[in-house]
């Protein structure tokens, strides 16, 4: 808790068994109240490590995809109380001691969103990213602050903080299931007029590090390409979308399970999901 603000770190998890540990190991567990991880069917054994780490974990009834993901960790994050909600990759390519800093940002109330920035601290190349990636983060990022009025320094990283207010309001289940979410819902935030900061965070690239593949990278840009123009068009009032629709769809249930330790050997439902005791 920071400044009377319930935090909640949230890990959108798929095979992350190999340095789950490593990046529970780092959080910062004095101010953050409960982490939360949302397995979307891994092939791994990451829910059996996160039970071992007493995470509150969820297990997606098939694999749904990365926004898909979110989407669930945003869910639980505010059924559980959240003033904040942080999202950590779980692939220690972030450093998760940066999350004092990013809920200060919002719990002492200069932001609404914020986002942990690779690129501030011109440290982004010699943390390892891909020279491919690092000039498609820096096209795409030029791109979209021309068409949506910012100077954001990047749009694309897997670790940001979220006040309640933000995930309560957005029409999240109108953004799509595959990895533009992420871009979604930073466009979407600053569309509803939302207050965002950035934090300089050092990145790590390393072979047990997620990442998503060149094929799979060409479609994200495309779809970060798409969602700009469709934000400049609405701003022009040329064009409704549903992504940019107060009135669109907020968080929906259940298509998950929550998993807990063995305690009872008994099964338990309610109205929301299972839950194995």
């Amino acid at each position: 808790m920071l400044n009377g603000q319930k935090i909640i770190v949230v890990m959108p998890a798929y095979n992350a068994a190999r340095t789950l540990e490593r990046t529970v190991s780092e959080i910062p567990r004095d101010i953050v109240d409960e982490i939360l991880l949302v397995d979307d069917r891994s092939s791994d054994e990451t829910v059996k490590l996160a039970k071992e780490l007493r995470l509150t974990t969820f297990e997606h009834e098939q694999n749904f995809g990365y926004g898909r993901n979110q989407k669930t960790c945003y869910r639980e994050a505010l059924k559980r109380g959240a003033d904040i909600v942080v999202m950590l990759h779980p692939d220690y390519q972030y450093s998760p001691k940066l999350i004092v800093p990013m809920a200060g940002m919002i719990a002492y109330g200069e932001y609404d969103v914020v986002l942990g920035s690779r690129i501030l601290g011109g440290t982004a190349l010699k943390g390892g990213m891909p020279l491919y990636k690092y000039i498609a983060n820096r096209f795409l990022t030029f791109f979209q602050n021309i068409l949506i009025g910012q100077k954001l320094s990047e749009y694309h990283t897997g670790f940001r903080a979220f006040r309640r207010e933000v995930l309560e309001n957005l029409p999240l289940e109108e953004n799509s299931d595959d990895f533009i979410f992420d871009n979604q819902i930073i466009c979407q935030a600053i569309f509803f007029g939302y207050r965002i900061g950035e934090l300089s965070c050092p990145t790590r690239y390393f072979p047990e590090a997620s990442s998503i593949n060149f094929g799979r990278s060409v479609k994200y840009g495309i779809g970060v390409l798409v969602t700009s123009l469709e934000f400049r068009l609405q701003r022009m009032k040329l064009v409704k979308f549903r992504i940019f629709r107060r009135e669109g769809q907020k968080l929906l249930p259940t298509y998950y399970k929550e998993v807990l330790d063995n305690v009872f050997g008994e099964e338990l439902e309610n109205a929301d999901s299972k839950v194995f005791r």
